[in-house]
């Protein structure tokens, strides 16, 4: 595809956003972790982000279901990849923000998953 092409698409990719119970924890959360600032907030939803750059969007849902992975009985529905350059340190800091370590790790020499506070599985990885 070209960079012309590319240019030419009236759509930018603006935020992903994850359903959870308490949009102002999950944002603490991921605010830390990425340095990034809110720029908007109500007490339903919060966005993360920068100018010019994509964002991550924090959903209150009432009857949220915090995933169960690895167990299927609630499935994982998006999952953030986070480049780290030391996986031990950056699973301590993480650890200490509030993430928690499930006992599968299916390559722990590769990448590491974590759950963030509303259970929603990331993975930090060396290779990216």
């Amino acid at each position: 595809m070209s960079s012309a092409h590319a240019s030419a698409r009236p759509f930018r990719f603006a935020a992903v956003t994850f359903d959870c119970p308490d949009p102002a924890e999950l944002a603490r959360f991921y605010g830390e972790v990425f340095g990034l600032p809110i720029v908007h907030s109500t007490d339903d939803f919060v966005l993360l982000g920068q100018d010019g750059a994509a964002g991550l969007g924090f959903n209150r849902l009432a009857d949220y279901r915090r995933p169960t992975w690895p167990d299927g009985a609630q499935e994982k529905q998006a999952h953030i990849e986070v480049g780290v350059d030391d996986l031990d340190a950056a699973e301590a800091e993480l650890l200490a923000l509030g993430a928690v370590k499930p006992e599968a790790q299916p390559q722990p020499d590769r990448w590491r998953v974590l759950l963030d506070p509303a259970g929603h599985p990331f993975c930090i990885t060396a290779l990216v």
